[in-house]
């Protein structure tokens, strides 16, 4: 992975996130809480599973584990 793939990656999970509570405060109001949290659910779930494994691969890369190569151009 390239860091623009990275920096997509994260506009991504971070677009879910936001996204998921959209999802959730509109559904609240035509549908109830409780579908609108069955429908949230899995933007959140996903987003942030996205978003930790961002983390993780950011970390490793400050330590020097698993390298983010340079774009290439």
């Amino acid at each position: 992975m390239d860091r623009s793939g990275f920096v997509k990656l994260a506009l991504v999970a971070f677009g879910l996130v936001i996204v998921s509570f959209f999802v959730r405060g509109i559904s609240r109001l035509v549908l109830g809480a409780a579908v609108a949290e069955l429908l949230q659910a899995p933007l959140a779930v996903v987003g942030f599973g996205l978003l930790v494994y961002l983390f993780v691969r950011a970390t490793l890369d400050a330590v020097g584990i698993w390298t983010v190569e340079d774009a290439e151009t």
